[in-house]
């Protein structure tokens, strides 16, 4: 890679892995490490192609997540571990509901479909347009908003109107 080119690529990774990791991260179900690795396989992907696409470098990056993670998805080892956060060294307030509602709907979320679950991910979380999140997918504007309809429909069939409105 050119020194300039380098020079660029280490600007974006600074200044977007923020907004970068947080799309892995819901995309991976809540797994830091597995963002993590998710990100940096996107990132290292991105490097080979950054001459061709550093015109716009971020949308190639969230398409690369999304197909790598819905690759990882189909895999059967996909899944087998969890990692445990370490439980905290003082006591807080109580926060049962907020967890729970949390749990509920982090459940429901991963009883969607693959690309259900993205397309939500996309376009609530990401707050990303219908065409941005079919660019990404690599299907039309209809699709996207049949399969948010869809998926949205799906929730509130799985948790309630209510908790969906909290969230």
């Amino acid at each position: 890679m050119h020194p300039d080119q380098q020079r660029d690529f280490t600007e974006f990774v600074a200044t977007r892995s923020d907004s970068l990791i947080r799309l892995a991260y819901v995309l991976t179900g809540g797994d830091q490490h597995a963002a993590e690795d998710l990100l940096q396989t996107a990132l290292t992907k991105t490097a080979g192609h950054w001459r061709r696409i550093r015109d716009s470098p971020e949308a190639y990056v969230r398409r690369v997540m999304y197909h790598e993670q819905v690759g990882r998805w189909r895999s059967p080892r996909w899944g087998r571990e969890r990692v445990v956060p370490a439980l905290p060294d003082r006591a807080t307030g109580d926060r049962t509901a907020e967890v729970e509602t949390r749990l509920t709907l982090a459940a429901a979320l991963m009883a969607l479909p693959a690309r259900k679950r993205a397309v939500l991910v996309l376009r609530y979380y990401e707050d990303l347009s219908e065409s941005e999140v079919a660019k990404i997918m690599g299907c039309s504007v209809g699709t996207v908003r049949s399969q948010t309809h869809q998926a949205v429909s799906r929730l509130r069939e799985l948790v309630g109107e209510t908790l969906i409105l909290e969230a």
